[in-house]
Order: C-alpha cells, then structure tokens, then sequence
C-alpha cells in the first residue's frame, strides 16, 4: 500500500448540499456523504439533530431552516459526541441541548482528546474552527432508555436502542410519522466510523431499528432514505460492513496476527465490496484498530488523542 496522506486531510472538495422534506415534520440536510443534520418543524419548535461542526457551517442548516419555518429553534438533540457533531451547536442559541447520560460522560471523559483528534483528521470539516467557542457542547437535559418531547401534538422521542457508534448512540423518532434520525448508527454509501464502537452490539441495535419499520430515515452520512424498502437497505449494508469487518479481524486476533497483519488482510478483503463508499480509506485504520481492541483486551473504546492517531496510522500506513 502506498503511504496515504493521513485521515482526511487531502479531501478538500466542496459537496453539495440537499435540504428536503422527509414526511410532514422532518427534514434533512445531507451533502454527499458529509455529515448530515436531521430538522424537526413541530407545531410551536424547530428541533436539530446534529448540529455541523462549526457555528459557521451551522448557520447554513439555519439559512434552510428559515427558507420553510420562522417557529423558534429550542432543541438541540447531540446523537452522540463526535466534535464533527457538537461544535455547532452554538449557533442555533436553543433553549435546551439534550443528549444521553452516556454522552454526557463521554464528553467529560473524552470530549477535549476528541475535539483535537477530529479537527486534526478533517480540517475541511472545521470550516472557520475558529467560531467554535473555548470548550466542549455540553447537554442541558440528559435522559436514559427514553425521553419523549411533546412539540405542540407532536410526539417526539429520544430512544437509545443499544450500543454501535458509541456508547451514547441515542434516535429521534416520530412514531405518529414513523421517521428516524438515526445519527451514525446508520449510514449509505459512507463508510462506517468505529473508532468507538461496539462491534458486538451494532448488529443487534440495527435490528432494533428496523423492528419499529421505518418509513424515512435521515442517517449520519450519506441520502436520506425513503420508503421502508430503502430503509432496511441502509440498515442491512451498515449491519454487513460492521459483521464483515469484525468477523475478519476477529479471525486474524485469534490466529495470533498482530494488528499490521490484520488491518492488510481486513482492508483487502472489504475493499472490493465498501472500497466505492465516502470515506472508506479514511475509516479503515481506526475501524480496524478498535475492532482489534475489541476482539483482543478492550471492551470498551480508548480515547483518541491527536497523538494516537498520528502514531497508529504510521504503524498501519506509514
């Protein structure tokens, strides 16, 4: 393999941006594989499911919102803790920010080595990193299992079905319009991030989804999905990707390879299959590093740091 520029940093492209109407009250905002924002237009409140990396990014998704719905934005809902997820949220001056308790601990525990290591990874990501205030989004309300918001008649509940991304992976679902935003639990024609995850879990949490039958779903990367057919189409290629890619490192980790030979053996063996998928190059030294923790000593995810990325892709790409 020829040595790759490290993570993100040769991908300078500008995408395009799509803001379209999901089902009565959701809306989506994707770019092409860059990380998306879900919009809930209650009967009185807008509600903003991952708010962009920057305030300056963040106002683009408030210039679309105000094109459709002058209503107050009083929510802001952090579906995990990625920084590429949470820096924005400034931007939207909600009257309340709500996350899991999970996530909540994970900033404390992790949110500043986070925010270092992804500004790092993905500078076209931190547009303007600068209009990101002195440190870390932090939750206002935080719930566990389930919270359900009433926007005017509208139901609208805040779900963690389990462990996969993170351990703070948390849902927004209308059931009355069975649309979800799903965060990076799910993700189409991008390649999954678990650098935090928890590979024994993600299956199991997608079938969890796809038991309430969505009928629209925004996911973290990559088109909004309509329709229960396409739905389920997200949800199965994101559930092959993270079993293809634990099942072959879990192989190499009990033959005894070390983590070098089982990224090669692992990246050969998905590159046909996920290689076309955003990202993909990207994802595949942290998604193996930690599927390999986890097959081998680590339950639960190490932090990143700037340093540990640096020092893991010159072990895996250098």
């Amino acid at each position: 393999m020829n040595t790759k520029t490290f993570a993100s940093q040769a991908d300078l492209e500008e995408k395009k941006v799509t803001f379209e109407q999901l089902s009565e009250h959701a809306w989506a905002y994707t770019a092409e594989g860059d990380p998306n924002t879900g919009i809930i237009i209650g009967d009185d409140a807008v509600l903003v499911a991952d708010t962009q990396a920057t305030p300056a990014m963040a106002a683009d998704v408030i210039r679309r919102i105000r094109e459709v719905t002058d209503k107050p934005i009083k929510y802001v809902v952090l579906t995990h803790y990625h920084a590429v997820r949470v820096l924005g949220a400034t931007a939207y001056k909600a009257q309340q920010i709500l996350a899991s308790q999970d996530t909540y601990d994970l900033i404390v525990e992790r949110g500043e080595a986070d925010k270092a290591s992804e500004i790092g990874r993905f500078p076209r990501l931190f547009q303007n990193v600068e209009t990101v205030p002195a440190g870390m989004t932090w939750p206002t309300m935080t719930f566990s299992g389930k919270m359900t918001l009433w926007m005017g008649k509208l139901e609208v509940q805040l779900l963690q079905l389990g462990r996969g991304h993170t351990k703070g992976d948390t849902v927004v679902w209308l059931p009355q319009e069975r649309t979800m935003l799903s965060g990076d639990l799910v993700e189409f024609d991008a390649t999954p991030y678990a650098g935090d995850a928890y590979f024994n879990d993600w299956p199991q949490t997608l079938e969890n989804i796809a038991a309430l039958k969505p009928l629209a779903l925004v996911p973290g990367r990559g088109p909004a999905l309509k329709g229960e057919a396409q739905v389920q189409k997200g949800l199965a290629v994101t559930r092959d990707f993270v079993s293809d890619l634990y099942a072959s490192v879990k192989e190499g980790a009990a033959a005894g390879k070390d983590l070098k030979a089982v990224y090669r053996e692992t990246y050969a063996r998905l590159k046909p299959k996920y290689g076309s998928w955003v990202i993909f190059d990207h994802c595949m030294p942290f998604d193996v590093t930690r599927a390999y923790d986890e097959a081998t000593q680590y339950r639960d995810p190490r932090i990143w740091t700037a340093e540990r990325d640096r020092q893991m892709w010159e072990t895996l790409e250098g």
